[in-house]
């Protein structure tokens, strides 16, 4: 039986001219290189073949070091197991978890996601995981991610206030956590286990003024005298009643001057159908009057500052705020005021929500259904921007009407 070897033997073993083994015994050996390199093997039997396990270089792994790793090689063949393709079975682990941060598993996620959405929901989707979540757990293995960890990133925007955004942020990852389920990266999404330890966000409804109210804000629209297409696009807003990312976004090419009627496209609507607004003469003034401004643009509503994009999303809620109605009235609120009276003058509600353009819960239906109820909307178009003139200024109206134009805007 071989001599064991000793720390010293080890440290002292010099090189030559070709390469030699020390034996430890139980097939643990030591290779001297002619270099000086000094290389761990374990020579082991499985399945009737013989085979060599690589355990380290010396003095990174020290004698005894490389004794605890034959014990553990022994312990797997006993357990009828290759040390071989154990040992390659966790580097593997290693390197896919490397490669599977949680952040490329997000931006995997999000790339299948995004024909789903529109295109702004996938900006905001991406923002909040970059604003908020990639810092956290972006460079993490997704696999090694726990709840504690995903609840201490949440905590840090739950302390900012922005307890809606936290919400969302965790609805969020547990959509990615089941992707990467699905695409065998992990084994369980942690995100159930964290039900109920955040605070709730009180729920808000938009602020919208009440019909009372209309008269007031169509006199105080009619005098203002900031940028004139940010008063168009107020004007139209309240016409339309669509949702301010479809107004703000619009371009010119939208628009069927013969059939009156705007046609905005499935990729920029939230539900991802295509979807008919028809103009009211009122809403064919306005678009008139904005041609006069950029009918020579690819929007309808440039920024002002970089005309290749469209209006920012503050303009008109800021506007909204100028002429006072800060805290009581937001572009989105006008669709609330809308369905309101429309529902209240006897207009069939279905005919109502597809003009709002609400979720349809059958997708293949939603696909087909962009002019059902077409001439009922068009009637109730028309009618809500006649009652929009009977509540506004007189001496707006009076000048339409000197102007020849019976319909203006609002």
């Amino acid at each position: 039986m071989p001599k064991s070897l000793s720390d010293a033997t080890v440290r002292n073993a010099k090189p030559k001219t070709k390469p030699y083994k020390l034996s430890d015994g139980e097939g643990l050996f030591l290779v001297v290189m002619p270099s000086g390199s000094k290389y761990w093997r374990l020579k082991y039997v499985f399945a009737s073949k013989e085979k060599l396990l690589a355990l380290g270089v010396y003095p990174g792994i020290m004698l005894a070091d490389a004794r605890d790793r034959r014990v553990q090689a022994r312990k797997l063949l006993a357990a009828g197991t290759d040390p071989g393709e154990a040992k390659k079975e966790a580097k593997r682990a290693v390197i896919l978890k490397s490669e599977n941060t949680f952040e490329a598993v997000a931006r995997e996620w999000l790339e299948k996601r995004k024909h789903e959405w529109a295109a702004i929901t996938t900006e905001v989707k991406l923002g909040r995981l970059e604003r908020y979540v990639f810092p956290k757990l972006g460079s993490r293995p997704i696999a090694d991610i726990t709840p504690p960890e995903v609840l201490a990133m949440l905590r840090v925007v739950e302390d900012k206030g922005a307890l809606e955004t936290a919400r969302r942020a965790m609805q969020m990852c547990g959509q990615i956590f089941m992707y990467a389920i699905a695409t065998g990266r992990v084994q369980r999404n942690p995100i159930p286990d964290l039900r109920g330890a955040l605070k709730a966000p009180v729920v808000k409804h938009r602020s919208y003024l009440m019909e009372n109210e209309l008269p007031g804000y169509l006199e105080k629209l009619e005098a203002y005298v900031g940028d004139p297409q940010t008063k168009l696009a107020l004007r139209l807003l309240t016409l339309t009643f669509v949702r301010t990312t479809e107004l703000r976004a619009a371009e010119w090419a939208e628009i069927d001057w013969p059939k009156s009627e705007w046609r905005i496209p499935a990729e920029r609507m939230k539900m991802r159908a295509l979807h008919i607004v028809p103009l009211s003469k009122q809403a064919v003034y306005v678009l008139r009057e904005l041609q006069k401004l950029s009918g020579n643009r690819l929007f309808i509503f440039p920024n002002q500052h970089n005309p290749g994009t469209f209006m920012s999303e503050n303009t008109m809620l800021f506007a909204l705020y100028r002429m006072g109605y800060r805290w009581r009235a937001t572009g989105h609120g006008f669709r609330s005021i809308a369905s309101t009276i429309l529902n209240e003058n006897g207009f069939r509600a279905d005919v109502i929500e597809r003009q709002l353009a609400h979720s349809e819960q059958n997708s293949v239906r939603a696909a087909y259904n962009h002019a059902q109820y077409l001439p009922e909307r068009r009637e109730m178009m028309q009618w809500w921007a006649d009652f929009l003139d009977g509540l506004g200024p007189k001496k707006a109206k009076r000048s339409r009407s000197r102007s020849g134009s019976a319909h203006s805007a609002v």
